[in-house]
Protein backbone atom coordinates (compact mmCIF):
# COMPACT_ATOMS: atom_id res chain seq x y z
CA UNK A 1 0.00 0.00 0.00
CA UNK A 2 1.52 3.38 -1.06
CA UNK A 3 2.13 5.91 1.48
CA UNK A 4 -0.05 9.21 1.58
CA UNK A 5 1.77 12.28 2.75
CA UNK A 6 -0.41 15.11 4.07
CA UNK A 7 1.37 18.53 3.16
CA UNK A 8 0.32 20.70 6.19
CA UNK A 9 -0.05 24.11 5.17
CA UNK A 10 0.04 27.05 7.57
CA UNK A 11 -3.13 28.20 8.38
CA UNK A 12 -4.07 31.83 6.54
CA UNK A 13 -3.47 34.79 8.69
CA UNK A 14 -5.61 37.07 7.93
CA UNK A 15 -4.70 40.93 9.08
CA UNK A 16 -6.63 43.78 9.88
CA UNK A 17 -5.44 47.18 10.76
CA UNK A 18 -7.28 48.54 13.83
CA UNK A 19 -7.12 52.24 15.63
CA UNK A 20 -7.48 51.67 19.23
CA UNK A 21 -8.63 55.13 21.54
CA UNK A 22 -6.90 54.98 24.73
CA UNK A 23 -7.53 57.52 27.60
CA UNK A 24 -6.94 57.89 31.59
CA UNK A 25 -7.71 60.32 33.45
CA UNK A 26 -6.66 58.90 37.35
CA UNK A 27 -3.20 58.42 38.68
CA UNK A 28 0.09 58.89 36.19
CA UNK A 29 -2.32 59.47 33.05
CA UNK A 30 0.94 59.71 30.66
CA UNK A 31 2.76 56.44 32.63
CA UNK A 32 -0.32 54.22 32.76
CA UNK A 33 -1.22 54.91 29.04
CA UNK A 34 2.88 54.36 27.90
CA UNK A 35 2.89 51.16 29.37
CA UNK A 36 -0.90 49.57 28.25
CA UNK A 37 0.65 50.66 24.75
CA UNK A 38 3.86 48.78 25.69
CA UNK A 39 1.60 45.75 26.65
CA UNK A 40 -0.30 45.94 23.90
CA UNK A 41 2.91 46.08 21.18
CA UNK A 42 3.93 42.99 23.56
CA UNK A 43 0.89 40.37 22.67
CA UNK A 44 1.42 37.81 19.69
CA UNK A 45 0.06 38.38 16.48
CA UNK A 46 -0.06 42.86 17.13
CA UNK A 47 2.08 45.24 15.92
CA UNK A 48 2.02 49.01 16.70
CA UNK A 49 2.17 51.19 13.21
CA UNK A 50 1.41 54.62 14.27
CA UNK A 51 0.92 56.16 17.64
CA UNK A 52 -1.09 59.95 17.84
CA UNK A 53 0.53 62.56 20.09
CA UNK A 54 -1.25 62.73 23.72
CA UNK A 55 -4.07 64.94 24.38
CA UNK A 56 -5.74 66.65 27.55
CA UNK A 57 -9.46 66.97 26.94
CA UNK A 58 -12.34 67.27 29.13
CA UNK A 59 -14.31 64.65 30.95
CA UNK A 60 -16.98 63.27 28.86
CA UNK A 61 -20.24 62.85 30.12
CA UNK A 62 -22.35 63.60 33.38
CA UNK A 63 -20.32 62.56 35.81
CA UNK A 64 -17.88 65.26 37.75
CA UNK A 65 -13.95 64.61 36.91
CA UNK A 66 -10.99 65.43 36.09
CA UNK A 67 -9.34 65.80 32.58
CA UNK A 68 -8.36 62.90 30.74
CA UNK A 69 -4.97 62.20 28.15
CA UNK A 70 -6.54 60.46 24.94
CA UNK A 71 -4.34 58.83 22.46
CA UNK A 72 -4.85 56.93 19.27
CA UNK A 73 -2.82 53.23 18.24
CA UNK A 74 -2.61 52.12 15.00
CA UNK A 75 -2.17 48.20 14.61
CA UNK A 76 -1.61 45.70 12.52
CA UNK A 77 -3.11 42.50 14.00
CA UNK A 78 -3.59 38.67 13.18
CA UNK A 79 -6.21 38.40 16.40
CA UNK A 80 -9.95 38.63 15.49
CA UNK A 81 -11.80 41.38 16.61
CA UNK A 82 -13.16 39.34 19.65
CA UNK A 83 -9.43 38.33 20.41
CA UNK A 84 -8.58 41.79 20.44
CA UNK A 85 -11.46 42.96 22.23
CA UNK A 86 -10.85 40.13 25.14
CA UNK A 87 -6.65 40.99 25.47
CA UNK A 88 -7.91 44.79 25.99
CA UNK A 89 -10.21 43.73 28.82
CA UNK A 90 -6.96 42.06 30.11
CA UNK A 91 -4.60 45.39 29.37
CA UNK A 92 -7.24 47.30 31.27
CA UNK A 93 -7.72 44.99 34.20
CA UNK A 94 -3.74 44.83 34.68
CA UNK A 95 -3.97 48.75 35.09
CA UNK A 96 -6.93 47.45 38.09
CA UNK A 97 -10.08 48.23 35.64
CA UNK A 98 -13.42 46.48 36.76
CA UNK A 99 -15.94 47.46 34.45
CA UNK A 100 -18.43 45.69 36.76
CA UNK A 101 -17.78 47.97 39.88
CA UNK A 102 -17.28 51.26 37.89
CA UNK A 103 -19.76 54.56 37.27
CA UNK A 104 -20.68 54.42 33.43
CA UNK A 105 -18.71 57.35 32.26
CA UNK A 106 -16.64 58.68 35.42
CA UNK A 107 -12.88 58.22 36.20
CA UNK A 108 -10.42 55.32 35.30
CA UNK A 109 -6.80 54.54 34.94
CA UNK A 110 -7.30 53.25 31.32
CA UNK A 111 -10.19 53.04 28.57
CA UNK A 112 -9.39 51.23 25.39
CA UNK A 113 -11.95 51.30 22.75
CA UNK A 114 -11.44 49.88 19.40
CA UNK A 115 -12.57 52.67 17.16
CA UNK A 116 -12.03 50.37 13.50
CA UNK A 117 -11.32 47.02 12.69
CA UNK A 118 -10.30 47.10 9.25
CA UNK A 119 -13.58 47.80 7.14
CA UNK A 120 -15.57 45.57 9.26
CA UNK A 121 -18.86 46.72 10.78
CA UNK A 122 -19.68 44.11 13.74
CA UNK A 123 -23.15 44.58 16.16
CA UNK A 124 -23.38 42.32 18.86
CA UNK A 125 -24.21 42.64 22.48
CA UNK A 126 -20.55 43.23 23.25
CA UNK A 127 -18.62 44.90 20.08
CA UNK A 128 -19.76 47.23 18.00
CA UNK A 129 -17.86 48.01 15.23
CA UNK A 130 -16.95 50.75 14.26
CA UNK A 131 -17.16 52.56 17.76
CA UNK A 132 -20.98 53.26 18.00
CA UNK A 133 -20.32 57.24 19.03
CA UNK A 134 -16.75 57.85 17.72
CA UNK A 135 -17.83 60.44 15.29
CA UNK A 136 -19.66 61.99 17.97
CA UNK A 137 -16.48 62.50 20.28
CA UNK A 138 -13.29 65.08 19.67
CA UNK A 139 -11.27 63.50 22.04
CA UNK A 140 -10.80 60.11 19.58
CA UNK A 141 -11.23 61.92 16.59
CA UNK A 142 -8.67 64.61 17.05
CA UNK A 143 -5.57 61.66 17.45
CA UNK A 144 -7.64 59.44 14.96
CA UNK A 145 -6.83 62.64 12.68
CA UNK A 146 -3.75 63.43 13.32
CA UNK A 147 -2.56 59.46 12.30
CA UNK A 148 -4.92 59.09 9.73
CA UNK A 149 -5.96 62.26 8.47
CA UNK A 150 -7.83 60.20 5.15
CA UNK A 151 -9.21 57.75 6.73
CA UNK A 152 -13.58 57.97 6.45
CA UNK A 153 -16.04 56.19 8.08
CA UNK A 154 -19.54 55.14 6.33
CA UNK A 155 -18.69 57.79 3.96
CA UNK A 156 -17.79 60.81 6.00
CA UNK A 157 -14.17 61.85 6.61
CA UNK A 158 -12.55 62.25 9.94
CA UNK A 159 -11.92 65.81 9.89
CA UNK A 160 -15.14 66.11 8.32
CA UNK A 161 -16.83 64.91 11.61
CA UNK A 162 -14.12 66.62 13.80
CA UNK A 163 -14.78 69.60 11.59
CA UNK A 164 -18.42 69.61 13.06
CA UNK A 165 -17.18 68.73 17.23
CA UNK A 166 -16.32 71.26 19.72
CA UNK A 167 -12.98 70.80 19.94
CA UNK A 168 -12.18 73.84 23.06
CA UNK A 169 -10.18 72.39 26.14
CA UNK A 170 -8.66 69.82 23.58
CA UNK A 171 -5.16 70.76 23.56
CA UNK A 172 -1.92 68.63 22.47
CA UNK A 173 0.46 68.22 25.49
CA UNK A 174 2.70 65.55 23.43
CA UNK A 175 4.11 64.54 20.28
CA UNK A 176 3.85 60.99 19.08
CA UNK A 177 6.59 58.83 20.36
Amino acid sequence: MPHEFFIRRPRKVERHIAYLCLGSNLGDRAATMAKAVGLIARTGGVSILKRSSLYETPPWGPVPQGPYLNLVVAIDTELSARELLHMLLGVEHAFGRDRTREVRFGPRTIDIDILLYGDEKIDEPDLEIPHPRMMERAFALMPLAEIAPDLAVGGVSIRDALAGLDTSGIVQVADAA
